[in-house]
């Protein structure tokens, strides 16, 4: 719940401003949850890059961490307004590519 606190510090701009975060959210829209080499992989960022934007987009309030041992497993949370928000945007703009 702390987490939905500083949400509203954290501007729409700063979200969709890299193409690293975005790369990461398209991802994540699409398959729910992965660890953190997979989205380093999937995005084809290094892992100091990936996590540097997971963890802006933790502090969105967009994607969350859960923890097991050495593994960091990175979900799109679906709960969160701005989350599907987000999540309408992706799916829209990626079904209608060829609209001009």
């Amino acid at each position: 719940m702390n987490q939905e606190k500083n949400v509203g510090s954290v501007n729409l701009e700063d979200i969709l401003s890299s193409r690293g975060r975005v790369r990461i959210l398209k991802i994540l829209v699409g398959v729910g949850e992965l660890n953190i080499s997979e989205i380093a992989r999937r995005a084809a960022l290094n892992y100091t890059t990936t996590n540097q934007h997971l963890n802006a987009l933790v502090k969105a309030g967009l994607i969350q961490e859960k923890d097991f041992g050495k593994i960091r497993i990175f979900r799109f949370r679906e709960e969160n307004q701005r989350a599907q928000a987000i999540k309408q945007l992706v799916n829209f703009w990626e079904s209608n590519k060829t609209c001009r």
